[in-house]
């Protein structure tokens, strides 16, 4: 079994594609870590991953004669299937490699491959830290985001950095806190939390804020920015003074909101999905 690190504060999360197949990773203290049932999914393409994986793991065990025959396997959270956060088994990419040659597969030098590439990035982009911002422009190109997009959700992504950075500082550490604090601040700008929002949207396991209009981002900043401010101006200490500052911070969002949707008489929440009908921003002579 994996060793379960409750001590773990993921900084960020990122999915990966190899050969069109989906992997999850996560990023923590400078290096990734791949969930090990999405790789083994892709390279034994069996129709019951986690069984496959289980049976591995007693046969590697077997073999080694060792209770753990496999260096840092963790159970992290990771976005399941489901949209909720679940403990999955996680490797980085010293032990993947070590997993990759217990299963015969046609694609595992490929893999092998893909993964001392993307397991580089990070080495890279810790040197340069430019080269992050870079590819995730690149992949948003890819994805058909505008340029006027890309470029207001790099800010939003800057902006949340900051307020966490703010609430790391200030004795709010835990996932479940940022998780709270962050639905504050949505509610009172939108009158939404992230996951009502999710499904005003018809999401599950999709980022929220990349599926949001130029107006929904622009707002989600401007409750983030102002908590930040609130946050620092007002020396917000803990769990309790730093949620004041987020409904605080949230409302002035949300007030701004209300006053456009009186003049525009159009609400800036949306069901629609930023990249789910092409033809009808098209028509609407949207870019």
């Amino acid at each position: 079994m994996g060793m379960k690190k409750d001590s773990m504060k993921p900084e960020e999360s990122r999915m990966v594609v190899f050969q069109e197949k989906s992997i999850r990773r996560i990023l923590y203290e400078n290096e990734w870590w791949f969930s090990v049932i999405d790789v083994v999914a892709v390279l034994s393409e069996s129709d019951n991953p986690k069984r496959y994986w289980s049976d591995l793991k007693r046969k590697m065990i077997q073999e080694s004669g060792m209770s753990q025959p496999y260096d840092n396997i963790v159970r992290l959270k990771l976005l399941a299937s489901d949209g909720k956060q679940r403990e999955t088994d996680c490797a980085n990419t010293k032990s993947l490699f070590r997993i990759i040659q217990s299963i015969p597969s046609p694609k595992a030098e490929p893999f092998k491959q893909w993964l001392a590439k993307v397991g580089y990035e990070r080495v890279q982009e810790i040197e340069d830290p430019e080269l992050a911002t870079k590819r995730t422009k690149a992949l948003y190109r890819a994805k058909g985001y505008s340029d006027d997009w890309i470029e207001k959700r790099m800010r939003g992504i800057t902006i949340r950095a900051e307020l966490t950075d703010e609430w790391k500082k200030r004795q709010v550490g835990r996932e479940k806190e940022y998780a709270i604090l962050t639905a504050e601040i949505s509610k009172a700008t939108f009158g939404l939390t992230p996951s009502e929002y999710k499904k005003h949207k018809g999401l599950k396991r999709e980022n929220l804020r990349d599926h949001m209009n130029d107006l929904e981002l622009i707002f989600s900043m401007l409750g983030e920015a102002a908590t930040t401010e609130i946050t620092k101006t007002q020396d917000a200490q803990g769990f309790d003074e730093n949620r004041t500052a987020a409904r605080k911070g949230g409302r002035i969002a949300g007030h701004a909101r209300e006053n456009l949707e009186k003049e525009t008489k159009r609400m800036v929440v949306s069901k629609e999905n930023y990249l789910d009908a092409p033809e009808k921003r098209k028509r609407l002579g949207k870019k």
